[in-house]
């Protein structure tokens, strides 16, 4: 019979434990850095490690180090694709009511992934789409995601993506990103000045108690979406952001 811990099955908390222990740490660690981070026994690390390489969830790299497994990928999608489902009649509502383009993206090994879209009714081609990665530092998305993170968690995430600047009013430096997330933290949203794109501006809001850190946002031209759109935008995207949270943490 299995072990049970805290009301469940106690070896696959245990599984479950060492997937993030590993996506934690950036996505593939070595067997000694999983039991410096872990009260589990060695044997028992080694023994689930087997396991989940078997069965393609971890690899084990020519340097014997352990890395996510491709299996993974078609679970995360579906998850990915069911939350995008979640938010979407909340992302139309939004297009429907400011008439620009709405979007959703969570954080997934230290970038953001777009899961969600509802396109404008105007013509105007954009930078997102779905299933598109993007870095956090120049996007209101990934600002808004930054922003509920410690400013450590916030360093060791840029220090692994580095901070391109594809336009040249992109944040380049961590102190000017983390001057930018208090001010975030304080206001409640986002802004991305024409970082990711020039002539685009974009508002974006994180939602709260997600499972998994994520944001919704609206874009569009500057022409259009100045500060009287942000006097408008900002309290519906704050109202569908609560009503995702309410419809993703349902039981």
């Amino acid at each position: 019979m299995a072990e049970k811990a805290s009301g469940g099955v106690q070896s696959v908390e245990r599984v479950f434990e060492l997937l993030e222990l590993i996506t934690d740490a950036g996505g593939d660690v070595t067997l000694s850095e999983l039991s410096s981070s872990t009260d589990l026994p060695l044997p028992t690390i080694h023994r689930l490690l087997r396991t989940l390489v078997s069965l393609g969830y971890i690899r084990q790299l020519p340097n014997r180090r352990y890395a996510l497994g491709p299996r993974l990928i078609r679970l995360g999608e579906g998850a990915s694709k069911q939350l995008g489902a979640v938010a979407r009649p909340q992302l139309k509502t939004l297009v429907e009511r400011l008439g620009e383009t709405s979007n959703m993206a969570v954080l997934d090994s230290d970038m953001v992934i777009y899961v969600a879209q509802v396109p404008s009714m105007h013509s105007m081609r954009m930078f997102t789409e779905v299933g598109r990665r993007a870095h956090t530092h120049d996007t209101g998305v990934g600002k808004a995601i930054l922003a509920q993170l410690d400013d450590e968690v916030v360093r060791g995430i840029v220090a692994r993506t580095g901070m391109p600047t594809p336009t040249a009013k992109s944040i380049g430096d961590i102190d000017s990103l983390l001057a930018d997330l208090k001010l975030i933290r304080e206001r409640g949203y986002s802004i991305d000045e024409e970082e990711q794109e020039l002539g685009v501006r974009c508002f974006a809001m994180a939602v709260p108690n997600a499972p998994t850190p994520t944001a919704i946002s609206v874009s569009g031209p500057i022409t259009r979406v100045d500060q009287s759109f942000a006097d408008r935008a900002v309290p519906m995207l704050r109202e569908a952001a609560m009503a995702i949270s309410a419809e993703l943490n349902q039981n």
